[in-house]
């Protein structure tokens, strides 16, 4: 352990004596900064500005540098190390953050700090990659404290991971969402009023029960809720429709059925909901059809709830396929063989056995539906009609005529709300039961074949559903082909020679095409954030499942809460946080990063608890007796049997920073455009030509990601004669 705490005094010394402490203007990878370095004010060193330029309120963190050095010099096995690790750690974080807050732009930030200490006529930016490795180095002397006094058996990689998750949380999902709940309880002069927030939480728009009397609506509350259940339930429904046909029955084109229960995914939201409006709008091509055929008059059915279900459904089913796949796939062969010998036939072994074993992914399925639903906005942005949703209504109240920054605070505390109780409900539901179905033994049984009525039902659910998606998928690549969508179908390349064209110049190759400089920038963002997403992701669950902890529900819904604000919140929050010290990185590639890692990271953390769930800890403790490290034993035990997991976060991760648009709406800047600002700029001038051939190539390149990423990580290889037979006979089926 003492070799971890001198390469984290390393680290924090290098970042307090000899890179920048303060973020760099052009960019610390543009090396501008080297100009005047180390010298210059706005590129020096921790240790320089307090040394030249007078920032004495830098010298304690020097301060708290020294003490681990004790360690070292006197030897990490004595009983104070751990103290001394601790106080030095903690405190040294503690001042980090206290300072960053307390000065800012303009001196103090707080009244009662200038009244107890005078004016301070100096003043700090955000903090650099000097304070960004010293804040590192603190953190783990902490943690390397706590293991050092027992804290998870003593074990300093499983310490470690919980403080880094937890800092990161804080740091990118507590805090900016705090920023944006803060403005609820304060008035338009930012004044603290809790009478206000309690009269816009309780008001008639949000609670309101007018439908169950009359015609008119009800509150947007309850049509969220409502709108959110009805898609976690038919998502969760239809994946596992779709992951029982790709792995336990003989169907032929199981290729194609994967390809077009993942292509929604890989879509801009506003395209389906444009695609969903031209096939059953009421100029839709089924209306018209059905006006001609049958002389059924054109309504307007598509717009309000039907469409926002339909439009929703086609978008997230593939996450609930995603989850539930590996799920069905690690179900052991054994137990349902156990239970033909007990005289139970293929329904009986189905309903008793198979499905509570997939009690975990359909869970997790269902709370993933249930909360994109809450948070998605392009779709009812589209479809909604006259019925409102929480997301949009936070959308209009930001964006709209009228900014109520403050009724959009309250509405988004009502999203945490109904989160948290789908948090209590899926845990309630789940319980404390065991559902691991894979040991360390092979398993050489055969998977039991699926009862002949449920066969026909996940077929007559799954094939017309999936007809459905192919019939959408040919219209928006239509669109890509015609002048003008829904009016002038005449062929031309023209939107897509607009916005891929390549030239020759003096130099080479010239990227000369309207779209390339958004389309190289989102697809850097998107290879940067989608390892980092899974890797944090996978990370948790494995601390989720693995291990025991104080605050331990804290941990998970904190791991959760960025999927429960919409994007457009997350946006703000993301403004309103990181637009001023201590961290300033707005306009920056960063902050879109740092964005998509966090929004898009519950889906890693809840594929992996749903992955881990079935994988017994016998194994881990198997590893670990032969001396394994907890960090090896994760890698070279648990990593390989989550190979499902491990696709679904990098699959999502990448493709969700290649379609989102509600939060990077807010984050984009002229150096860094991501290609669905770009599109939704076309779509807003009319442009759905150019807008829907960029979206076919963002299709396309998403597909080709997906192949690769498969291919990278691999499959998960069960010791088993063959996972997708079918032909044990049951009894009646």
């Amino acid at each position: 352990m003492n070799k971890t705490v001198a390469l984290w005094l390393a680290v924090g010394w290098a970042g307090y004596a000899v890179l920048p402490w303060y973020a760099i203007d052009d960019g610390f990878f543009g090396f501008a900064w080297f100009d005047g370095f180390p010298t210059n004010i706005d590129s020096a060193p921790a240790i320089l500005q307090v040394m030249d330029h007078g920032r004495a309120w830098l010298l304690p963190i020097g301060l708290a540098l020294v003490a681990p050095l004790a360690v070292l010099w006197r030897g990490g096995a004595k009983p104070w190390a751990a103290t001394v690790l601790i106080t030095a750690g903690g405190l040294g974080l503690a001042y980090i953050v206290a300072q960053g807050f307390a000065i800012g732009l303009g001196g103090w930030e707080f009244g009662f700090i200038e009244s107890a200490f005078g004016e301070l006529s100096d003043r700090q930016f955000g903090m650099g990659y000097g304070a960004l490795l010293v804040s590192g180095a603190f953190l783990f002397f902490l943690t390397q404290g706590l293991a050092k006094r027992g804290v998870i058996n003593g074990d300093a990689f499983v310490v470690g991971s919980i403080g880094l998750v937890i800092a990161l949380i804080a740091a990118f999902i507590v805090f900016p969402v705090a920023s944006i709940l803060i403005s609820a309880f304060q008035d338009n002069d930012e004044n603290f009023a809790p009478a206000l927030f309690f009269i816009k939480l309780f008001s008639r728009d949000i609670w309101g029960t007018d439908c169950l009397t009359s015609t008119l609506t009800c509150g947007i509350a309850w049509n969220s809720l409502l709108m959110a259940t009805l898609v976690g339930a038919s998502t969760t429904v239809l994946g596992l429709a779709f992951a029982l046909i790709a792995t336990r029955t003989g169907f032929r084109a199981k290729k194609i059925l994967r390809v077009l229960t993942v292509l929604p995914i890989v879509t801009p939201p506003f395209v389906i909901g444009l695609a969903v409006i031209l096939l059953f709008g009421r100029a839709g091509s089924v209306n018209t059809f059905l006006e001609w055929a049958f002389a059924i008059e054109p309504t307007r059915w598509i717009y309000g709830l039907p469409g926002i279900w339909l439009a929703q459904m086609l978008a997230f089913t593939p996450i609930a396929f995603l989850v539930l796949i590996g799920v069905v796939e690690g179900i052991s062969p054994s137990m349902e063989e156990a239970a033909l010998t007990l005289r139970a036939d293929n329904w009986r072994t189905f309903t008793t056995v198979s499905l509570p074993l997939m009690r975990p992914g359909l869970a997790n399925a269902f709370l993933l539906g249930f909360i994109e639903s809450l948070a998605d906005f392009g779709n009812p942005l589209v479809l909604g009609g006259e019925f409102d949703v929480l997301s949009t209504s936070i959308f209009f109240a930001i964006v709209g005529a009228q900014v109520d920054q403050g009724r959009a605070a309250v509405l988004a505390f009502v999203l945490l709300a109904f989160t948290l109780s789908a948090f209590y409900a899926q845990r309630r539901w789940l319980g404390r039961k065991s559902y691991a179905t894979i040991t360390g033994k092979g398993d050489a049984g055969l998977h039991v074949r699926l009862p002949k009525r449920l066969t026909r039902t996940i077929y007559a659910t799954a094939l017309p559903w999936a007809a459905l998606t192919a019939v959408i998928y040919c219209m928006i690549m239509f669109g890509g082909f015609v002048e003008t969508w829904g009016f002038d179908h005449s062929f031309t390349l023209r939107h897509y020679t607009e916005a891929f064209s390549i030239t020759t110049g003096l130099h080479g190759l010239v990227w000369s095409g309207a779209a390339w400089n958004s389309f190289w920038t989102t697809l850097e963002i998107a290879a940067i954030s989608a390892p980092l997403t899974a890797g944090i992701g996978l990370l948790a669950a494995y601390i989720l499942v693995r291990q025991r902890f104080v605050g331990k529900d804290a941990f998970e819904f904190g791991t959760m809460l960025s999927f429960a604000i919409p994007g457009t919140v997350i946006g703000i929050g993301y403004i309103l946080a990181f637009n001023v010290p201590p961290i300033e990185i707005t306009g920056t590639g960063i902050i879109l990063v740092v964005c998509f890692v966090f929004r898009n990271m519950p889906v890693g953390v809840r594929a992996g608890i749903a992955a881990m769930s079935q994988i017994d800890k016998s194994l881990d403790e198997a590893s670990l007796t032969l001396g394994a490290t907890s960090f090896a034993t994760l890698r070279k035990v648990v990593m390989p049997l989550l190979r499902p997991a491990i696709v679904a976060a990098l699959v999502f991760g990448f493709v969700r920073a290649m379609t989102a648009i509600s939060a990077v709406i807010f984050l984009v800047s002229a150096n860094y455009d991501m290609a669905t600002s770009y599109i939704l700029g076309r779509v807003e001038n009319a442009d759905y030509g150019l807008a829907i051939a960029y979206s076919s190539v963002l299709i396309l390149v998403m597909l080709a990601a997906i192949i690769l990423i498969q291919g990278a990580v691999g499959t998960r290889r069960l010791s088993r004669r063959d996972t997708q037979q079918f032909g044990l006979e049951g009894g009646a089926a």
